[in-house]
């Protein structure tokens, strides 16, 4: 039996920021952020909206497009680094804004990487018999622990939700491999400098953006092919790649490395900036419903985020 994807759905806040928009907040230009990121437009995130709310939309779609009811769904895991609350859990609101009464539910943290994460645990739930169907979000709101002073960290993340129906099922498709990596070593190179038991406060985001690049190029070609090897393919065999989206440069620099053409990656980077954990799954939803993957197709998920934490699936769509 294998975890196959049933459903995708994604959610959106109502307002778009264009970078013409931003210049007008911060000392930047739409010029200098498109040539160093590739990002356009964000969305960000206004009163009453919030990751669990966004996490609820997408959810209600990625079930509806599966073709069940929130009653089916056994378990939900939700990757996110910004949480309504320290606690209790935002999968645990997710329940219960979906109706469910009773139902694993829990919370996931690894940042960027942190749907990958969720999706591996999901996965391993789904086929161990916990749950004959899973929810897996990722969802955040950036914008709540950006510092809108700091030109070079504010203009690459947005706020969004993505998610996605696991059910088990016999058959070539389903989720074929997963890899996981995590080098805390290197956690002082993008991190948020505020939390519960060290300032007691939310903080802000912090990053040394050229080393986070080098590093990202690096562990998710490596990573990338690593999972293609557990699965049994080369990079040739693959329809689509659906990378985190963190920066044109990067999404291009490990395609180049992988030997892999840059019509076979799924970009959503220039309208969507920097989703965090919502970004491969927002990205997946995307070019599902644009019908660009099909059913069959080899699909490829990778990430990387603080910590560092990184990690890839390889799956039969």
């Amino acid at each position: 039996m294998r975890s196959v994807i049933r459903g995708t759905g994604s959610a959106l806040p109502k307002r778009r920021v264009d970078n013409a928009e931003l210049a007008q907040m911060v000392d930047t230009t739409d010029e200098w952020i498109v040539e160093r990121t590739g990002i356009r437009s964000r969305y960000i995130a206004g009163d009453g909206e919030t990751t669990a709310s966004l996490a609820h939309e997408a959810a209600v779609k990625a079930i509806a497009a599966a073709g069940l009811e929130p009653t089916d769904i056994g378990l939900i895991v939700l990757a996110t680094a910004t949480p309504d609350h320290t606690f209790p859990s935002s999968a645990t609101k997710v329940q219960a804004l979906l109706g469910i009464n009773d139902c694993i539910a829990f919370d996931v943290h690894a940042v960027c990487t942190g749907f990958l994460y969720a999706l591996s645990v999901a996965d391993s739930m789904v086929r161990g018999g916990s749950a004959k169907a899973a929810l897996v979000i990722g969802a955040e709101t950036f914008s709540r622990i950006l510092d809108w002073e700091d030109r070079t960290t504010c203009v690459l993340f947005g706020d969004g939700a993505g998610a996605l129906v696991l059910v088990g099922e016999d058959g070539e498709a389903g989720i074929l491999a997963t890899r996981l990596h995590a080098d805390g070593r290197h956690n002082d190179m993008l991190y948020v400098d505020g939390g519960p038991s060290t300032t007691g406060t939310v903080g802000k985001l912090r990053m040394k953006g050229r080393e986070v690049f080098r590093h990202a190029v690096v562990n998710l070609a490596d990573v990338l092919g690593e999972v293609l090897n557990a699965a049994g393919h080369e990079p040739s065999d693959v329809d689509w790649v659906v990378p985190h989206q963190a920066n044109m440069r990067i999404l291009d620099a490990t395609a180049r490395k992988l030997g892999l053409p840059p019509e076979k990656v799924v970009v959503t980077v220039d309208q969507h900036a920097n989703t965090s954990a919502a970004s491969v799954p927002l990205a997946l939803d995307v070019a599902v419903r644009d019908g660009r993957i099909q059913r069959g197709d080899l699909i490829v998920l990778e990430a990387m985020g603080g910590g560092f934490t990184w990690g890839a699936a390889a799956v039969r769509y």
